[in-house]
């Protein structure tokens, strides 16, 4: 398995997989873990050429979601609940859409069918070629968070940006690449599996509108709002995870 994961809790209760957001790692979840852990064998991983995942070349969504899949197999785990943020929430997506039989519920943070324009993510992939992470982290504070948690929470936010500056210039292009040429529009409204949608109000990557669109399309989805920019599994930690627990534990009445 040449997958990177580290795995929590509880042998034998329910396994939770979280998959993180481009350029960051599976440490991005650890204001989720105390709790989740209570509940959950919690499984987290670095996704295709981040953290410590090695790139293994040119990478599409299909294969993201593919990797969970494998990783499942290798863990043994027939079934599991799911929740990704960003990169990690389209991942979701197309899960639920083409996994189902894996899943018991898909939830989805700060992501959309289509993430951004293709042209933005192809220019976005050369810079960090050409120039490094360097000048993709210089601005990635402001995509992130909030002003006010930016300043009341600095050191969170500068850990975040530094372990954006140092990762793989090339695995993270090649995840640019993938997502610039997903588009899951089309497939959303065929999934079956439960669905959370998580949006941040003041997200400016993956609005509200992006969400609204989701829960609109996806047959009985659920969809909270949570006070936060783009990573708000971070910035409305406490809400967000209650979010994810509250929406899991209602499964058993349906």
């Amino acid at each position: 398995m040449n997958i990177h994961y580290q795995i929590d809790g509880p042998q034998d209760a329910p396994v939770i997989v979280l998959s993180n957001s481009l350029g960051t790692s599976l440490s991005m979840w650890e204001p989720q873990i105390a709790t989740l852990t209570q509940q959950f064998r919690v499984l987290r991983y670095d996704t295709h050429g981040h953290g410590q995942t090695e790139k293994r070349g040119k990478v599409t969504l299909a294969q993201l979601g593919e990797d969970v899949i494998s990783l499942l197999d290798h863990l043994n785990i027939a079934k599991a609940h799911f929740c990704g943020i960003s990169m990690g929430g389209l991942t979701g997506i197309w899960l639920a859409r083409f996994a189902p039989e894996r899943f018991h519920s898909v939830s989805v943070a700060n992501t959309a069918a289509k993430i951004g324009e293709q042209s933005a993510w192809l220019s976005r992939a050369r810079t960090v070629r050409e120039e490094g992470m360097d000048v993709v982290a210089a601005g990635s504070a402001d995509r992130w968070f909030t002003g006010e948690f930016r300043q009341h929470q600095p050191e969170t936010v500068e850990q975040l940006v530094h372990q954006l500056a140092r990762s793989e210039a090339e695995g993270y292009a090649e995840c640019c690449e993938a997502l610039a040429a997903a588009d899951m529009r089309g497939e959303v409204a065929a999934i079956t599996v439960p669905v959370l949608i998580i949006a941040g109000e003041q997200d400016p990557v993956t609005t509200v509108a992006d969400a609204d669109f989701l829960h609109q399309q996806i047959p009985g989805s659920q969809e909270v709002i949570l006070p936060a920019s783009h990573l708000s599994n971070v910035e409305a930690a406490g809400a967000f995870t209650q979010s994810l627990v509250t929406f899991i534990r209602g499964l058993n009445g349906r």
